[in-house]
């Protein structure tokens, strides 16, 4: 049998993990405590959410595609924002993608981020701190 700890019932519920550990403490989950530590069986994680028992219950997932489009940006500014951008990403998850397209005649740069919400959101706070007023 297949059991998950309480984090990953956290993620597959799309809920916070105290509140999983609420409904495990309160007996409307039911779980078994391995040492400090609860184990929540599959079976059992699939009958709480209304998730028929033959399909595997996998985590949610979200993520994000954008495209930053800055104008007026000079050949010297653009070099400077894509390094600081690639930089920040440094020991980041791999999840996360992000491309620079620059068109020089333009002075016209579009920055094309894919991946996860908060990392993506990263990105964005961090092309705004370099570009925005």
């Amino acid at each position: 049998m297949e059991y998950y700890t309480v984090e990953q019932a956290a993620a597959v519920l799309g809920l916070h993990v105290k509140t999983v550990r609420l409904y495990v403490r309160d007996g409307r989950l039911p779980a078994v405590r391995v040492g400090r530590r609860y184990r929540i069986a599959k079976d059992d994680l699939a009958a709480f959410a209304g998730l028929p028992l033959g399909e595997p219950v996998a985590p949610r997932r979200a993520e994000v595609s954008s495209i930053v489009q800055i104008d007026g940006l000079p050949r010297a500014e653009m070099d400077r924002v894509s390094t600081m951008v690639l930089a920040s990403l440094a020991g980041r998850p791999h999840g996360l993608r992000v491309e620079f397209v620059y068109d020089e005649e333009r002075a016209h740069l579009k920055v094309i981020v894919l991946g996860g919400l908060e990392e993506s959101a990263q990105v964005l706070r961090i092309i705004d701190a370099l570009v925005g007023g």
